[in-house]
């Protein structure tokens, strides 16, 4: 193991004298870095005129107080950060915590591993197989508001018909009585033991969608109110939080009666209707600045308080995320919506997320989950869906929503269903890579900087790797029937057993069906 070569001011080539809350590195001309904000996974590595700020803000996804390099850079800070890039040199600044700034050695691999093993050490454990085994199915977009026991049914039963497998079926908002009232809703829900018993015994397992919101309006909140559960205002009451679905109170789960109380809420749904895990929604740090607190935290702490929760469930799943790299839960992109440019964002986010240590990733919905992109009058991609199910096949997770049945063709719905057979094909090497990241925190899917570093791959965004072996290459634009793909150094062997030697730009066949993948001999 290389030595950990702590930074300095002659080798980090600090402009001003340190202080506890900045670094500034001056000329990075020749270093790419990479920040902690998945939302920004597109725009990494940085260019000169990148800016981000983490205080009270996640970007809609999950977010670390880390910057890692193409030269095994690591910058660190307990405390939120404000990172920008102009004319070639770097400044990290933190108002409340010390910058910490190491070497872990000369490449971005080594960069990775220190931080891991400093900062956010792997746990062991990985999420619900299930989540990885099979594709997922959510309710979202098919159901929207009007989740309802009779059509969550009907979208699990032509799920099979269709013949898609089984897997994780999430229900999502708008199943329970009230925001806080985490009973299914009886006018919706007649006998919700009935269609879990119904699902269960087609194969599935069940989620459901829960967020830290209560609404002000049910007695829930009035209970909660008494055992001064809430975050407050500056004038001692309850603070009113303006979200995507209204005004309401927020759990202050720095106080043990909130966590007490949402726990137990989570039990009953567990042990009482044979709920098998949880949608971790909202949590955002956007929602905190202001509020006032049991004990004194950062807004983005409450969105690593509201990440615990998903600890005592292995079927879990969280979109906003702060320090809580390591830990076993899974991951999603951001929302997506139904346009080639998002479609994008996928491979540069995703990879994203496993360098600054969420591994156990999902690269949100199969077409998009943007909503506004699938309501009534809404033009359909049918090969968009197509790139992005074969976009998802070989990375962590894969999860439906809009039903391909649905708005497919016989022939795009022909691919769909090749796409989760290729990934049927790759499972047990997916498998072992997540088991392998519950140990060491290694990203499951990675990118070309990662595994063969300063070879000039560091801004390709477009294809990624399963582990070190499996170089994967989606068709990413309309009417494409072939792309270019930058093999790296190496013998490769494609789909038709054709040996390529690296490193070389060829071109690959990209037909509807089909996914481009190389294999490491």
């Amino acid at each position: 193991m290389k030595p950990i070569i702590l930074s300095v001011l002659a080798l980090c080539c600090v402009l001003a004298a340190a202080r506890a809350d900045e670094v500034v590195l001056s000329d990075q001309t020749n270093v790419a870095w990479w920040g902690g904000v998945v939302t920004h996974g597109h725009a990494m590595p940085m260019t000169n005129g990148y800016s981000a700020n983490l205080a009270a803000n996640n970007y809609g996804n999950q977010t670390q107080p880390l910057l890692l390099s193409s030269r095994g850079d690591v910058i660190w800070c307990t405390e939120p950060i404000a990172y920008a890039l102009k004319d070639n040199a770097l400044r990290v600044t933190s108002k409340s915590g010390k910058v910490e700034h190491a070497r872990g050695g000369d490449t971005l691999r080594e960069a990775c591993k220190l931080a891991r093993e400093k900062y956010f050490p792997p746990s062991g454990q990985l999420p619900d197989e299930a989540l990885f085994a099979h594709p997922q199915y959510n309710t979202w977009i098919e159901l929207m508001y009007d989740q309802n026991q009779r059509d969550v049914l009907k979208y699990a039963h032509a799920i099979v018909a269709n013949g898609f497998e089984p897997g994780v079926l999430m229900i999502d908002d708008n199943w329970q009585e009230d925001y806080g009232k985490w009973t299914f809703h009886p006018g919706r829900f007649p006998d919700p033991k009935a269609m879990m018993k119904e699902l269960h015994g087609m194969g599935f397992k069940v989620m459901v969608w829960v967020c830290p919101f209560v609404s002000p309006d049910s007695d829930v909140y009035r209970a909660l109110a008494k055992q001064q559960a809430f975050l407050k205002d500056k004038s001692g009451q309850p603070a009113m939080v303006r979200w995507w679905n209204g005004a309401s109170a927020l759990l202050d789960f720095t106080r043990p009666a909130a966590v007490e109380w949402f726990k137990g809420r989570l039990e009953v749904l567990h042990s009482e209707y044979g709920v098998d895990g949880f949608k971790f929604d909202a949590g955002d740090a956007t929602f905190y600045p202001g509020l006032l607190a049991s004990k004194d935290v950062n807004p983005n702490e409450h969105s690593r308080l509201f990440g615990q929760f998903g600890l005592l469930y292995p079927l879990n799943e969280y979109r906003a995320m702060w320090q809580m790299g390591g830990a076993p839960l899974a991951e999603r992109l951001r929302d997506k919506a139904h346009n080639w440019n998002d479609l994008h964002k996928l491979i540069p986010d995703i990879l994203l997320q496993g360098l600054i240590g969420y591994s156990f990733t999902c690269p949100d919905l199969i077409g998009g989950g943007e909503f506004t992109s699938f309501l009534d009058g809404a033009k359909i991609d049918q090969e968009l869906i197509v790139r992005s199910a074969f976009c998802h096949a070989l990375m962590p997770m894969m999860q439906f929503s809009v039903a391909p049945w649905r708005v497919l063709g016989p022939e795009q719905l022909a691919a769909c269903k090749k796409a989760t057979a290729l990934r049927a094909q790759y499972l047990p090497t997916i498998l072992k890579l997540a088991h392998h990241a519950a140990k060491t925190g290694e990203p499951i899917v990675r990118s070309m900087e990662y595994v063969f570093p300063q070879q000039g791959y560091a801004a390709i965004k477009d294809q990624f790797l399963l582990g070190d072996d499996i170089l994967v290459a989606p068709a990413l634009e309309k009417g494409m029937t072939s792309r270019p793909v930058q093999i790296p150094p190496g013998t490769w062997v494609d789909s038709q057993g054709k040996r390529i030697t690296g490193p070389a730009t060829i071109s690959a066949s990209a037909a509807l069906d089909e996914l481009p993948i190389f294999v490491r001999k």
